[in-house]
């Protein structure tokens, strides 16, 4: 199926891939496992023609050299990429991201059977075909990405990372699905930094450092291997999934009990004589204050005035003279004020305000006046 023989990657000076050589069978896992840095992501782009660095060697697939041709071009000799991250559509709803898929030529006259194919493979699309991808969890997107990687009708489906972002239940169920895409007929080329779960459905598995790939053996045998579980299954115990039992704490000793102490009649003796000791005397609490006294209620009198109220009588004479003044008569006069001994220079005397009442009696008898004059005007005759 594919054959790699002799592939290196270069980013101007810096050899990220040097000689690797793999190979991946009709349903088969090939689990891809390395450190951080070692070259897995770069071998899934030079494989699938998307590597920006320089890359020589030989990759073929049915014996279609690959190397040198276009992404699109390796998609139709039959090898699909699942990427980092999934690169999906979110925008796009579920259905229309899987017929995406279908664009390749190899894949147009068998679109409705990869659709059902994909579908049956993953319930859970089915039951969402019609929902917006960016809405679904990550789990779902991830499989979202691989179904529309199937509809390109692929020999070969790669994955870098898929389990990267997911929750322990999610990868599980993820791995599971693997297995079953696997029973399609599929060969499938995985880098997966999960090393425990990716051992545990692949077939044969290869080590990756520093872009020399080191090691190749069965999975099963390679989880056993005592230098890979050091340094990717985190120790001897991971590969079988054994605990290791939590060690147990020795008892404390018991503290020893004093060699000499007063006897327990004299402890007794010691406590009815603090109990039938008097008790101290309780200090008296200080006196309340008194309350204050409610004022006295009398049947029906009025209380008697303060000294600085004001007299009713006061104020009904000055409303009084008020209601005299607006009606035109004169206020009562008021009682003279002697003048306070004068601080400054005396200021001139105002003008005293006119008498009002005499000047209207004057006005009266002067409009009499006229009209007495008015009348003999009227029957005055002039002399002939």
């Amino acid at each position: 199926m594919l054959e790699v023989r002799n592939l290196s990657v270069s980013y101007g000076k810096h050899r990220a891939l040097d000689g690797a050589s793999l190979r991946v069978g009709k349903g088969e896992i090939v689990v891809i496992l390395g450190a951080n840095g070692a070259g897995k992501s770069t071998l899934l782009k030079a494989i699938c023609g998307i590597c920006e660095g320089h890359v020589a060697g030989q990759v073929s697939l049915q014996n279609a050299e690959l190397v040198g041709e276009k992404p699109h071009r390796i998609v139709e000799a039959g090898i699909a990429l699942v990427p980092e991250g999934r690169g999906v559509f979110g925008d796009l709803t579920v259905e229309e991201n899987l017929t995406l898929g279908a664009y390749a030529e190899r894949a147009r006259d068998e679109e409705a059977g990869n659709l059902q194919r994909v579908l049956s493979l993953f319930p859970k699309l089915q039951e969402r075909r019609k929902q917006t991808v960016r809405t679904m969890s990550g789990g779902e997107q991830q499989m979202v990405a691989i179904g529309r990687a199937m509809m390109s009708n692929p020999s070969i489906l790669a994955l870098d990372e898929p389990s990267l972002g997911l929750s322990p239940l999610l990868c599980k169920d993820l791995f599971e699905s693997l297995r079953v895409v696997k029973q399609a007929g599929l060969g499938i080329l995985l880098v997966e930094q999960n090393a425990k779960q990716s051992l545990r459905i692949a077939d044969r598995g290869y080590l990756l450092e520093n872009g020399t790939i080191v090691h190749e053996d069965d999975a099963e045998r390679l989880a056993n291997d005592p230098a890979v579980q050091k340094a990717y299954l985190g120790g001897s115990g991971a590969a079988t999934g054994a605990k290791r039992p939590a060690p147990v704490a020795a008892p404390k000793p018991a503290s020893p009990r004093p060699a000499s102490g007063p006897k327990p009649s004299d402890i007794a003796a010691a406590a009815m004589k603090s109990v039938s000791a008097p008790a101290r005397p309780v200090p008296a609490a200080k006196p309340a204050a008194p309350a204050p006294r409610p004022a006295p209620v009398t049947n029906g009198t009025a209380p008697a005035p303060k000294p600085n109220a004001p007299n009713i009588s006061d104020l009904v004479a000055k409303a009084s003279a008020t209601a005299s003044r607006r009606n035109g008569a004169m206020p009562p006069p008021r009682a003279p004020v002697p003048a306070p001994a004068p601080t400054q220079p005396a200021r001139p005397a105002q003008p005293a305000i006119p008498d009002f009442a005499s000047s209207s009696d004057r006005l009266r008898a002067m409009i009499e006046d006229i009209e007495a004059a008015a009348r003999r005007a009227e029957s005055y005759k002039p002399r002939r």
